[in-house]
């Protein structure tokens, strides 16, 4: 078997604007998002940590590095899926995240999964 095709891990990513916990006066705009894990590999893998870039509008950038996912680190097995929510806080009306997960297959083998870049945008700030 194609070395390749054992660890395939998907990630999909959906954003919401959190207004409630915005104050657009004080330049903080909150973001939630939603981020889909799925195992379509063939070897059972674990999430270990994660490595995140978020930058704000302005070119200003921070790293986030951490154990696992919000508290968890989910073992996949071929065909599961782990689904979490989490946020950010940003200081201008749109800005971007990317990264990638850091995981360790059952064989022992280690990888990192790119989370593709995704926009944060405030409604109504781009066309």
């Amino acid at each position: 078997m194609d070395e390749e095709k054992k660890y395939i891990i998907d990630v999909s990513v959906r954003t919401v604007y959190l207004p409630d916990q915005s104050d657009e006066n004080a330049c903080r705009h909150v973001f939630a998002y939603t981020i889909t894990i799925a195992n379509t590999g063939t070897v059972a893998s674990q999430l270990i940590s994660r490595h995140w870039i978020i930058n704000n509008g302005d070119g200003t950038s921070q790293e986030v590095r951490g154990l696992g996912v919000v508290g968890e680190q989910p073992l996949l097995k071929p065909g599961d899926s782990f689904e979490y929510t989490s946020g950010t806080v940003i200081s201008t009306s749109v800005g971007s995240m990317k990264g990638s997960y850091q995981m360790a297959a059952e064989d022992g083998f280690h990888f990192d999964v790119a989370i593709p870049e995704f926009i944060l945008s405030v409604p109504r700030t781009l066309h």
